[in-house]
């Protein structure tokens, strides 16, 4: 356990820093299931809108280092592809 103030203020600052990246990732995974979704739906105007909305919260995630920046263009690109297929 931490002993030292700064040791206990490193503590304090990581689980701040864990609990704003945990929302980050988990608003990027909410909006790559909703492209996912749309996707299995068949309805490729709806899976498109969903893109739309979801590349920016990927990008972000990526910017705030949540996602790597190579992961994240990999995501957008290959949900872009499955929806130009259909």
């Amino acid at each position: 356990m931490a002993n030292s103030l700064q040791a206990k203020k490193r503590v304090r600052q990581t689980a701040r820093k864990t609990a704003v990246n945990r929302a980050r990732m988990s608003r990027v995974r909410t909006h790559m299931r909703k492209v996912e979704q749309a996707i299995a739906s068949g309805d490729k105007a709806a899976a498109t809108a969903a893109l739309r909305a979801a590349e920016p919260e990927i990008v972000r995630g990526a910017k705030s280092a949540v996602l790597h920046s190579n992961t994240a263009s990999r995501k957008v690109s290959r949900l872009a592809q499955r929806i130009a297929k259909m």
